[in-house]
């Protein structure tokens, strides 16, 4: 009769898991990889104050008030000016394409008055669209002017007691005046959302096929490696249909968030972003040999996209390397089309940079998971 307990049998039941956790090399590099993931992106790449952001000056003048105006601004760290205009429309173009996130005004009788001891304005425009990233800078713009101006004019002291002589900044938040987090998150969820499902969905297309025997019969049908692929991914564009459907409705009639763009440019482009991520699906169901691997390598997508892709956090607050890094993953350039269009009122011109690149996710990720799948399965 076998003892009740016995460490020979015991030492050979763990040699035997760690030989199974050695040949599962995706489950064993997802034991790494993801806590080393989360390691990086939440010590090094979130940044919830964002700093150096771009920002577009409208100044006719180039007297000496104006450059301690700039001067200024860009020591507090917050604004970087990387464009100098001499129109609005100029500026107006920038803001709305997503170039800058401010546009500072100066007006041409700004050193008239300031020099007559008047009340001098100077007009900032930020986009709202995500109201996190303008905060810090919009809060400390007031005193950093006002100290700026009166430093240049060497009358700190008596402009103490002197209201009149005080800057008067305006701030004009625009796209979401109020501040509304929800104009923010509620649009970036449709793109989180297709990503989640569609992804996880397609990612077991194949999967399911090889663990449940059926992989011979698909082989042996008449049709391409393309057709299959076809087959398998196009079933998923109506779920994903369905899914823009609901998650539109509840943003306009649960959360009210403003529609002013073009709801065929909308569709557009949330079609081939559905496409994209169905492709990418298919492409890892031709790596993943289980149900189990498929879910374990979409998760390891699904982790760094949804941190990168300025969802969760501000995009610009990221170092350079992590914004590199995000502009690898299709939601990232999704978000930027959703919020322009629906927030902004972008047209097709304005968002057309974001839909080539969602294109070219839609070719590399077709190719790839279609030369894969032929010397995989063949």
């Amino acid at each position: 009769m076998n003892a009740a307990f016995s460490l020979a049998r015991l030492a050979a039941l763990l040699i035997k898991e760690f030989i199974q956790m050695r040949r599962d090399r995706i489950t064993f590099t997802m034991m790494l990889g993801v806590p080393l993931a989360q390691l990086l992106l939440f010590g090094y790449a979130i940044n919830s104050d964002p700093k150096q952001l771009p920002a577009a000056l409208v100044a006719v003048s180039q007297d000496h008030y104006t450059r301690a105006m700039v001067s200024a601004l860009e020591t507090t760290g917050y604004y970087r000016f990387d464009h100098v205009t001499a129109s609005a429309a100029e500026a107006e173009a920038l803001i709305a394409s997503g170039q800058v996130v401010f546009v500072v005004t100066i007006p041409s009788d700004f050193a008239r008055r300031v020099d007559r001891g008047d009340s001098p304005q100077i007009l900032i425009e930020a986009d709202a669209t995500d109201p996190s990233v303008a905060s810090g800078a919009i809060s400390t713009l007031g005193t950093v002017a006002n100290q700026a101006l009166l430093r240049e004019r060497g009358m700190q002291a008596a402009a103490a007691q002197d209201a009149s002589s005080r800057l008067e900044v305006v701030v004009h938040r625009r796209y979401n005046p109020e501040g509304v987090s929800q104009y923010n998150i509620v649009p970036g969820l449709l793109g989180v959302i297709l990503q989640m499902t569609m992804v996880m969905m397609t990612s077991i297309a194949l999967t399911r096929e090889i663990e449940r025997g059926t992989m011979e019969n698909l082989l042996a049908m008449p049709a391409s490696p393309f057709e299959i692929m076809l087959g398998k991914v196009l079933p998923y564009l109506a779920v994903g249909s369905v899914q823009v459907i609901v998650v539109l409705s509840a943003a306009k009639l649960l959360f009210d968030v403003p529609f002013v763009g073009s709801i065929a440019l909308l569709l557009a482009a949330v079609l081939i972003f559905v496409l994209a991520l169905v492709l990418l699906g298919y492409f890892i169901s031709t790596i993943a040999r289980t149900q189990m691997q498929a879910l374990q390598l979409t998760f390891f997508f699904f982790l760094p996209s949804i941190m990168l892709s300025g969802f969760m956090f501000p995009f610009r607050g990221m170092p350079l390397w992590a914004q590199w890094i995000g502009e690898f993953f299709p939601l990232t350039h999704f978000l930027r089309v959703i919020r322009a269009v629906m927030l902004k009122g972008a047209n097709t011109h304005e968002v057309t940079t974001e839909i080539v690149v969602l294109c070219l996710f839609v070719l590399a990720y077709g190719g790839v998971a279609l030369a894969r799948f032929r010397r995989t399965l063949d």
